[in-house]
């Protein structure tokens, strides 16, 4: 009898903590799985990402203590390929041993690499990575790691920016200026508390310690962001972006201490939620790309031990689109490693009335979609995506007259290209993200519905429309013990 309590005791243990035959770990509702997502508790905007010797470290703001925003350290998450993420111990901490929800916790920032060991932390052959963040009400800080990651200290002359109550200062961006030989920092600032100079300053330094006011750019509300991006893939044409938190962003050039904008402010991705938009430092040699991440937000994550996911990894490219220069955005090519067998159509002709669904063997929650459509003579052409038997689904609709996309609430301008529109749309348990016209238009956005809500309905009113090609492809599990 004593043996059978106790394997009864040890049965139920092992399905408490997610390790016996009823285990759900990775695997609920609304975990998305080929999105990032923190194990349990609140995640906010990702707090910065590198590259070093062969992985992708990934920092995030992060609540150990529950679901909610507030005692914020970082977490830290590393990758090979930038879809498969193994969870590390945290990295920083609140700052004077704060047990306060809000002061001298760890804000968002940024990672770099001290390759000529500046610092002077650097142990053996690995060098240091250092870690830029606002600590809140404290001032601008530094944490360094000499063993890839796995540990983290702090800076001995902490604050490098001191905590200056009259411009809310925060979100550190560091990068070095090649052309210049210095390290640039850019922070969002509000000088004297006055919004109209709310935006974006510039500090210079040959150290990484010691920090010198350079310039200000009003204009600016969330997350800084620089990139030098090829124009048209071109390495004698560069045009030097600044992005905010949203994705908003701005072309022009910068000298090492000042932007001077080139263009109107542009909007690249128009979905609920896109915020804390940042990119990866210190990418392989060679590999001539730019890699964002983002927080796909949302208030609500019902009955989930977690609460956040990120957008997915998005390469950013320059080009020049009718008489204008734009940024585009499109999911990272590692993404086809998840994908499936594909249902594909070419040439299909759809006639509005008919009552007939070109892809009704499609189903699923994790799929990716990928067309280009001739809008021919009809006036709207459209997805319902994620429908049921008691759900009609999510709309996903251009309206061709209007020339614009629409999806949950979202309107946003979309001109054809040779009367033609493109369309990459990516569904996970809880969101999806389209990428239109190659990534000239992006609609980000958390979703929520039903587990049976599988199915996908095209359809096309007002007129003819033609399918030049179409594919749907389920897309597999990033965690080993997801479906």
């Amino acid at each position: 009898m004593r043996r059978s309590m106790v394997a009864a005791l040890v049965l139920a243990g092992w399905v408490l903590m997610g390790f016996g035959p009823a285990r759900v770990y990775y695997n609920e509702k609304y975990r998305p799985q080929f999105h990032f997502t923190p194990e349990r508790n609140y995640m906010g905007y990702p707090a910065g990402g590198v590259f070093l010797d062969g992985r992708y470290h990934l920092f995030y703001q992060c609540n150990p203590r529950g679901n909610e925003a507030g005692f914020h350290h970082w977490g830290h998450a590393v990758s090979r390929d930038l879809m498969t993420w193994e969870h590390r111990p945290l990295s920083v901490f609140p700052d004077n041993l704060s047990e306060d929800k809000e002061a001298c916790t760890a804000l968002p920032g940024s990672v770099v690499v001290d390759r000529e060991n500046l610092l002077g932390y650097q142990k053996g052959d690995t060098p240091v990575l250092v870690a830029f963040y606002t600590s809140q009400g404290c001032g601008q800080r530094i944490a360094w790691s000499n063993d890839g990651g796995d540990t983290w200290q702090k800076y001995s002359g902490n604050p490098v920016l001191p905590y200056d109550e009259t411009d809310q200062a925060r979100y550190p961006k560091v990068l070095f200026h090649q052309p210049t030989g210095q390290w640039v920092m850019i922070l969002h600032r509000k000088p004297d508390q006055d919004d109209r100079k709310q935006g974006f300053s510039f500090y210079t330094s040959k150290n990484l310690r010691d920090w010198e006011f350079r310039s200000h750019l009003a204009g600016f509300t969330g997350r800084p962001d620089l990139v030098e991006l090829r124009l048209n893939n071109r390495p004698d044409d560069t045009r030097w972006i600044i992005i905010d938190g949203n994705g908003d962003y701005v072309v022009g050039s910068f000298d090492g201490s000042s932007f001077t904008a080139e263009s109107i402010r542009m909007k690249c991705d128009y979905g609920r939620g896109f915020a804390g938009a940042t990119t990866f430092s210190n990418l392989p040699a060679g590999e001539e790309r730019t890699v964002q991440v983002a927080l796909l937000n949302s208030e609500e994550w019902p009955g989930m031990p977690f609460h956040g996911q990120l957008a997915i990894p998005a390469e950013l490219t320059l080009r020049k689109a009718g008489t204008g220069i734009y940024l585009f955005r499109n999911p990272v090519s590692e993404i086809e490693q998840l994908q499936g067998k594909s249902l594909s159509w070419k040439n299909e002709k759809l006639i509005p009335g008919i009552g007939q669904n070109l892809v009704k063997k499609a189903e699923g929650d994790c799929v990716r979609i990928r067309g280009r459509f001739d809008l021919k003579n009809c006036e709207s052409f459209g997805f319902m995506l994620r429908a049921g038997k008691k759900n009609e689904g999510t709309e996903l609709v251009y309206n061709v007259k209007r020339g614009t996309l629409s999806l949950m609430g979202q309107t946003i301008p979309l001109e054809p290209v040779d009367h033609k529109i493109t369309l990459d749309i990516l569904i996970d348990r809880a969101s999806v993200e389209v990428f239109a016209n190659n990534g000239k238009a992006a609609l980000s956005s958390v979703l929520f519905t039903g587990e049976n809500d599988r199915s996908y309905i095209l359809y096309n009113t007002g007129g003819e429309i033609v399918v030049d090609e179409l594919e749907i492809t389920p897309l597999r599990s990033v965690w080993a013990n997801g479906e």
